[in-house]
Parts: C-alpha cells; structure tokens; sequence
C-alpha cells in the first residue's frame, strides 16, 4: 500500500494502517531465555510469553495507527488555517482554566480573599480613627481663643 494512497475514511478498518514498508518496528519477541521464574511451569511460562509478543505487536500497530492519526489531523488543521500558535493559545487556555478549577487555587483564592478583607477592615479602621482625631482637632481649634480672635 502506498502512504500516499491510505485509506483516510475515519469509520474505515484500514484507516491509518500504513504499507507493510513501515511495519518493520523492532519488537522484542522474547527469544532469549531466562529461567524459568520459581513457582511456573513450562507451558505458564510458554503462554506469557505468546501474550507478550501478542501485545508487543499490537502496540506497535496502534504506535502506527496512531502517527497515520496525527498526520490527518494536521492536514485538517493545515486546511482550516489554524497554526501552532492557535495550538498554543488554546493549550494555554485549557491549562489556565484547570488551573482555576482546582482546589489549590480556589483554596489560595480563599485565603488571598480573607487576608485581603482584614487588610481593608483595618485600614478603615485606621482611616476612621484619623479622620475622628482630625475632626476632634479642628473642633478644638474652633474653640480655641486664637480662631474665635479670627472670626472676630
């Protein structure tokens, strides 16, 4: 099969399986042998081993399919315009918001929150309590003989 010709229908069995050219990923097939791990015998260990190539090799195609996959996906995003740096922006906006919904950052909003808070209480406080000194002072001044000559 030609890459160039692949099967690019998404519901398609074939879909991203490339040529036999490019199947040949090394798989490990076990050959070597070890002895045998105490506790199994012969044909246990036989089986395992059959189930590991098995597996092996079903990783290796998913490995290829996978690729096939991403290829399409970048000729669709290719076709629709969108660049790596829309990529980006959209991979740093997902990462902001699972930031924002976790529970370390609503636990430090919390905190920031009510640390902020008691800083404004006190400082209205403190504002308060120079304002009330100000007023005092300007009505012991009112009072005073010095700005009662002033007003006279």
């Amino acid at each position: 099969m030609d890459p160039t010709s692949q099967d690019i229908n998404l519901n398609s069995p074939n879909k991203g399986l490339l040529s036999d050219s490019m199947t040949d990923v090394p798989v490990d097939t076990g050959t070597t042998r070890t002895t045998i791990p105490e506790g199994m015998t012969e044909a246990e260990e036989e089986e395992l081993r059959s189930e590991l190539t098995k597996v092996e090799e079903e990783i290796a195609i998913l490995r290829q399919v996978l690729a096939a996959k991403e290829r399409h996906c970048g000729e669709l995003k290719r076709k629709l315009g969108l660049t790596p740096l829309d990529g980006l922006k959209q991979n740093l906006t997902n990462s902001w918001h699972d930031v924002q919904v976790s529970n370390a950052y609503s636990d430090l909003y919390k905190k920031t929150q009510e640390t902020l808070s008691q800083a404004g209480q006190k400082t209205s406080a403190a504002l308060s309590n120079v304002g009330s000194a100000i007023s005092r002072k300007f009505g012991d001044m009112r009072n005073s003989a010095t700005f009662k000559s002033f007003e006279d």
